[in-house]
């Protein structure tokens, strides 16, 4: 029994990287149509929304009794922490390829280290520090091998994801003092919700509604598959997923992610690496499994 919750939880977090990794190449394909950034993700969030409403009318967890302070960490982990890392995610993918893009986004590891040790004033291994090195080391030689034509904006772009990576990295951390007391699916559900509802008024004090009636079928469908299949989906059986194999191993087996995005790149967007990219992109990937490892001698449940 054992055995087969395992390998449950690795399919489970294998399908959600995957769904994950296919977000960059469909929101690329969406801006094909002409649609900005705004709206694309007010449309993914539209589709999403009512599933997560749904998880946290059925969340049956107990959760102690909450106070304003647990409210306030909530309202800033969804606006600051899950909606800034989207727009700046989404802006940034204006002008950057997908694979770049999850790339950058995919240090969010390394990122959640700092931030941790200036938090909680914790001390950075020696390990860690080399597998930061590596992964920044491996970033450079991404960006020095850049020889793709499409952004006239590569470092703005990169630079509006490596935020979105921070703030992504930044709510992580909010999360694990706040799932202990709002229990793990009401507070994913209770986030995403404000997250979409910033989403919402950000289109509305931007944009007119008649905008709407203009965008094509095509960025309909593509912002129903990234809501349902790319941020519900996937969100969920990650929890799960977590729940059978532990954090650590399914940090190591999401490190497939960028390399999804990739071929997926390749294939969706005729978007391609030299060689040192390659390279440079293998140490990002060596120094976040670094990163993320932490051996366990626990049991499986």
């Amino acid at each position: 029994m054992q055995s087969k919750s395992y390998m449950t939880g690795v399919i489970c977090v294998l399908i959600s990287a995957t769904l994950f990794s296919a977000k960059s190449v469909f929101v690329k394909l969406a801006y094909q149509y002409s649609v900005d950034a705004v709206t694309l993700l007010a449309l993914r969030m539209a589709f999403a929304l009512p599933f997560f409403l749904v998880m946290l009318y059925t969340a049956h967890e107990a959760s102690p009794c909450l106070n304003r302070k647990d409210y306030s960490g909530l309202i800033i982990a969804g606006v600051a922490g899950y909606y800034g890392a989207s727009i700046l995610d989404f802006w940034g993918m204006e002008f950057i390829s997908a694979s770049l893009e999850r790339l950058i986004l995919f240090m969010y590891p390394t990122l959640t280290v700092f931030l941790s040790a200036l938090c909680f004033k914790t001390t950075i291994s020696r390990k860690t520090w080399i597998a930061i090195t590596i992964s920044y080391t491996g970033m450079m030689l991404v960006f020095a091998g850049n020889q793709q034509q499409e952004s006239t904006h590569l470092i703005l772009g990169s630079i509006l994801v490596f935020l979105g990576a921070l703030a992504y990295a930044a709510y992580l951390i909010a999360s694990g003092a706040l799932i202990p007391q709002f229990g793990a699916a009401r507070f994913t559900a209770l986030a995403l919700s404000i997250a979409s509802t910033c989403c919402f008024l950000h289109f509305l004090f931007s944009h007119s509604l008649t905008i709407l009636t203009t965008i094509p079928k095509r960025v309909w469908l593509l912002s129903a598959i990234l809501g349902f299949f790319c941020t519900f989906v996937p969100a969920t059986l990650l929890t799960q997923g977590i729940r059978r194999i532990g954090a650590p191993q399914s940090a190591l087996i999401s490190a497939i992610s960028p390399v999804i995005t990739l071929a997926l790149g390749a294939w969706l967007l005729d978007e391609f690496l030299t060689y040192w990219q390659i390279f440079g992109a293998s140490l990002v990937l060596f120094g976040v499994v670094l990163t993320s490892y932490k051996p366990s001698h626990a049991s499986i449940e």
